[in-house]
């Protein structure tokens, strides 16, 4: 079996790297801060949340060059910022208003037709937006961690032809089930690691993260956005988010380090174009 490095052209040994920026349509300084990192930064990717307040204007602003997937939203962890279905899902709701707040109180609740319905409609709401969607992802991991809401991941990555990313294969035997070699039979491509990386410690801290990356493709994601009222009156890490910005700007040093390194940039374009062709070839 071809490893997914192989699938994109290249040796099984070498390494790969997606930056990818969460939080496209969160509020104006996630907007600001995303397409600043990959227009102008480091970044190859971002993932937009399309029930949130801002997402509407995101993909406004987006550009045909931009590499964009979706960040399917189940749940608003902000206590006094909300937003909720973009369908008539009852189950989906918490009892602020919205969303559900946590993993738990979705997984307890949640109808899975109800489920799939809402993310479908998440999905066709960013191409209707005119986004040429790049992949699919899961705010707060929510969906690849239980069977049921997995299985509505797969069908959704199947139905639209789109990679997803995955949790480390490390969780499988904790959470009881085999997902990566499920994904892998339905032929939906995703990277062999997922970092979650802070812009706090700047470059030395990345540089060690750059210095462990495994064989294969990894994908690191981080949410930067402008430091602004707004999001010190929402956010419960603000500064973090201000850090990852100014790194994923400072580009130069890091792109030396990549060279260095051997590590070679991708996006996540190239991953659903490799996916594409091995399913239309099947």
């Amino acid at each position: 079996m071809s490893t997914l490095a192989e699938r994109l052209g290249y040796s099984a040994d070498k390494r790969l790297l997606i930056i990818n920026c969460d939080g496209l349509g969160l509020c104006h300084a996630s907007n600001h801060g995303v397409y600043a990192a990959i227009r102008r930064g480091v970044a190859t990717s971002a993932s937009i949340m399309v029930p949130c307040p801002w997402a509407s204007q995101a993909a406004a602003d987006s550009r045909v060059t931009d590499d964009i997937g979706v960040h399917l939203t189940l749940t608003c962890e902000y206590e006094h910022y909300k937003w909720g279905p973009i369908t008539q899902a009852p189950s989906l709701l918490g009892g602020g208003g919205g969303f559900a707040g946590s993993i738990a109180d979705v997984w307890d609740h949640a109808d899975v037709g109800e489920t799939y319905r809402e993310l479908k409609s998440q999905i066709e709401r960013a191409m209707q937006w005119g986004i040429d969607v790049t992949h699919l992802d899961s705010h707060m991991q929510i969906l690849p961690l239980r069977p049921e809401f997995f299985d509505v991941l797969m069908e959704l990555a199947v139905e639209f032809a789109l990679p997803v990313r995955l949790p480390p294969a490390e969780l499988e035997e904790s959470v009881g089930f085999p997902f990566r070699k499920l994904a892998d039979s339905e032929n939906v491509f995703a990277p062999d690691q997922v970092i979650r990386h802070s812009g706090i410690g700047g470059r030395t801290a990345l540089l060690g993260a750059l210095n462990s990356l495994q064989p294969g493709v990894t994908e690191i994601y981080m949410s930067p956005a402008i430091g602004s009222g707004e999001l010190r009156s929402l956010a419960a890490d603000p500064d973090s988010m201000v850090e990852d910005l100014d790194l994923l700007l400072d580009w130069k040093p890091i792109l030396s380090d990549l060279e260095r390194l051997d590590i070679d940039l991708i996006s996540w374009r190239i991953v659903r174009d490799a996916q594409r062709q091995l399913v239309s070839s099947a």
